[in-house]
């Protein structure tokens, strides 16, 4: 669905911008502003949908989507709760069917790996008290 969004959104973008580009013989400066803001939405949108990522490495979970960056340490995950999203908090996500990781006492993150149960296998290769929660 995210990605349906960005490139649909960056194709109209793009096409209003060629459009006012090649419509008018003369250069026209008063939509500057306005297709420089169209162009930094589509390279948010990419950066987005192009760089979220999730690393587990040996004692934490790594997670990336855009500007927003982080860790976890494995041992603080106390439950993963598949198939239910957040809806408020952190979500370095860009898929509906994620995953919810809670650690330290009242923290949570929405993530979306490629995959849901083989990245619930590789976390309790890591740590086998983390409670999974199917809702």
């Amino acid at each position: 669905m995210f990605q349906i969004v960005t490139f649909g959104l960056s194709g109209l973008f793009i096409g209003v911008i060629l459009f006012r580009t090649f419509s008018n013989k003369t250069v026209n400066y008063e939509f500057i502003w306005p297709d420089t803001l169209m162009l930094l939405v589509i390279g948010f949108l990419l950066w987005l949908n192009f760089g979220t990522e999730y690393e587990l490495t040996p004692t934490e979970l790594k997670y990336k989507s855009g500007p927003i960056r982080g860790k976890i340490e494995i041992e603080r995950i106390k439950e993963i709760v598949k198939g239910k999203s957040l809806c408020s908090g952190l979500k370095p996500a860009i898929a509906r069917n994620g995953l919810i990781i809670k650690y330290d006492k009242y923290e949570e993150i929405y993530i979306s790996p490629k995959t849901n149960n083989t990245f619930i296998v590789k976390i309790l290769e890591l740590n086998k008290d983390i409670k999974i929660t199917t809702d």
